[in-house]
């Protein structure tokens, strides 16, 4: 292997193993990530919506409980709309706009979620008729 070679080896190795290393979060945790609201009635208001939102990283994890830096920039926007003084439902409504509806642990029925709701009903019926028709053979 030629000199030059080992060079353009050596520079394409620096770079692909540096690319990790400048992709890490250099900013700061926004404001009410980890800070809570001075108004304690605001405080649980945001705390009930955030147990009820999933955190798109860790995705197990509610935001309130997440230590995922997106987590915290969704806990800093729903305290920051929370003092506002913005409806929880329309902060949700809001969330589930920008991140869809897996961000919700309580998705509503719409056109991409009905399946969730009507497959058992669906499994339920079908297992019902089967046991059905086969009680009827055996009599």
């Amino acid at each position: 292997m030629s000199r030059l070679n080992r060079i353009w080896l050596l520079a394409a190795a620096a770079l692909s193993l540096g690319a990790p290393l400048c992709a890490q979060q250099s900013l700061p945790p926004a404001p009410y990530a980890y800070r809570q609201l001075p108004d304690p009635a605001q405080e649980r208001a945001a705390h009930e919506l955030m147990q009820t939102l999933r955190c798109l990283t860790c995705q197990s994890q509610s935001i309130a409980d997440s230590d995922a830096p997106m987590a915290g920039d969704m806990r800093h926007q729903v305290r920051t709309r929370i003092a506002a003084g913005e409806d929880p439902e329309a902060i949700r409504a809001w969330l589930i706009e920008r991140y869809g509806d897996y961000v919700s642990y309580t998705p509503h029925v719409s056109a991409t979620t009905w399946p969730l709701y009507a497959g058992p009903a669906v499994l339920a019926l079908i297992a019902a008729l089967l046991f059905r028709r086969r009680l009827a053979r055996r009599a």
